[in-house]
């Protein structure tokens, strides 16, 4: 709230007869002087000393009209000076205020602009995180199914391990027993041939015996056919399923291999994401405080700019007043001016003889006539934020 207080103390004269006030700026020996003149008129007692006396008094007063009117013209010429030099519609014109006021205008627009395109860029960013993170998750669920299946092929494995083992034991175990009836099967031999060799030769005729040599190298055979067999399918069920579960456990490392590299590129696309995201954060941030300087300082120098046009309106209503009473001044110097010419006219006349009525003389302004009066004008605006929103002006007239 600005409060702005002028103040001018006026001297006001009463004319008894006119019934009316008149501001004047004038000397109170003026006043005096007419008064003597009045007084000199009612008691002039001879005719040429009155004669004399209002030569005097006409010459005193000529000059005094001439020196008024120098100071007229010295008045008026200080007001087309001032009025040359202190134009309102100059002090009006902010034209250049309006321009650097757009240009900043636009400005905070642009930085506006710029922040929302950050905004939408974030946005956008964690839309992708998220789209990114949605696959992370599926790949991890994809990766976690790949290791469970893993770790069951690996217990497939070790299944085919314990059963090759099996099988190793069972043919070694085999091995053991072809040996065990080779082994029977020499003693067996060798004691038939100890045995029929100490026995006498009888030649019968009779029907040719059975040939246990024959008959023991075909079970021979065929135990070593059979345990052949069996051990050939054995080695190739073995690797057979060596084979496949080897097929297995290779595209489940291909598979394996690929998920991790696929992991390792989510997580440093995610990695990377993070980083611009938080880039774009700081980005935002470092715009926003800028956003908040420039706001700042634009609001500072907009205030300075409506305190400026303040200063320059409260200029403006001291010069209005300024001139109001300059104006008021010179009414009154052409009110004296107009006065001295009827006195002039009326002096000329007595001096031409003419009869004229010493009532209708220049009228008297009595010393306890003048009063002093004071005007006090206050301008009061309200200003909200650099801005002026309400203004009144306030006039107090005191009598001193």
């Amino acid at each position: 709230m600005h409060q702005i207080t002028t103040g001018e103390i006026t001297p006001i004269g009463h004319h008894e007869s006119g019934g009316h006030g008149t501001r004047i700026s004038t000397s109170r020996h003026m006043v005096n002087y007419g008064s003597d003149l009045a007084a000199g008129i009612l008691c002039a007692g001879n005719e040429k000393m009155t004669m004399q006396s209002l030569n005097d008094r006409l010459a005193s007063y000529l000059e005094k009209v001439r020196s008024l009117e120098q100071s007229n013209s010295k008045l008026e010429l200080q007001i087309k000076h001032w009025y040359e030099a202190n134009t309102p519609g100059t002090s009006r014109d902010h034209s250049a205020y309006w321009k650097q006021i757009q240009e900043l205008q636009n400005q905070i627009k642009d930085a506006q602009l710029q922040n929302a395109r950050c905004v939408l860029q974030i946005d956008n960013a964690k839309l992708a995180v998220e789209d990114f993170r949605l696959k992370f998750e599926a790949e991890r669920r994809l990766r976690l199914a790949v290791e469970a299946d893993l770790q069951g092929l690996h217990k497939v494995f070790d299944e085919l391990n314990l059963r090759k083992t099996d099988l190793e034991i069972q043919i070694e175990e085999l091995n053991k027993d072809r040996h065990l009836l080779q082994k029977e099967h020499e003693e067996e031999v060798k004691s038939l041939r100890a045995h029929l060799g100490k026995n006498v030769n009888v030649e019968v005729d009779a029907a040719p015996g059975l040939n246990l040599g024959a008959i023991m190298n075909e079970m021979r055979q065929k135990h070593e056919a059979m345990a052949q067999e069996n051990l050939q399918k054995a080695k190739e069920q073995y690797e057979l399923q060596s084979e496949t579960l080897q097929q297995q456990v290779t595209l489940s490392t291909e598979e394996l291999k690929g998920a991790k590299d696929e992991a390792k590129q989510l997580r440093n696309s995610c990695q990377s994401l993070d980083i611009e995201l938080q880039s774009q954060h700081n980005m935002k941030d470092a715009l926003e405080h800028t956003l908040e300087e420039t706001t700042a300082r634009y609001s500072s120098l907009l205030a300075n700019i409506q305190r400026q046009l303040n200063f320059l309106e409260d200029q403006l209503v001291q010069i209005q007043m300024d001139t109001e009473r300059q104006s008021n001044e010179y009414n009154i110097l052409l009110n004296i001016k107009t006065r001295l010419e009827q006195e002039i006219a009326t002096y000329r006349r007595l001096l031409e003889g003419e009869d004229v009525n010493t009532d209708y003389l220049l009228s008297t302004l009595e010393e306890g006539d003048i009063k002093k009066t004071r005007k006090i004008k206050t301008v009061v605006q309200e200003v909200v934020d650099g801005k002026v929103v309400s203004s009144e002006v306030r006039e107090v007239e005191e009598v001193m």
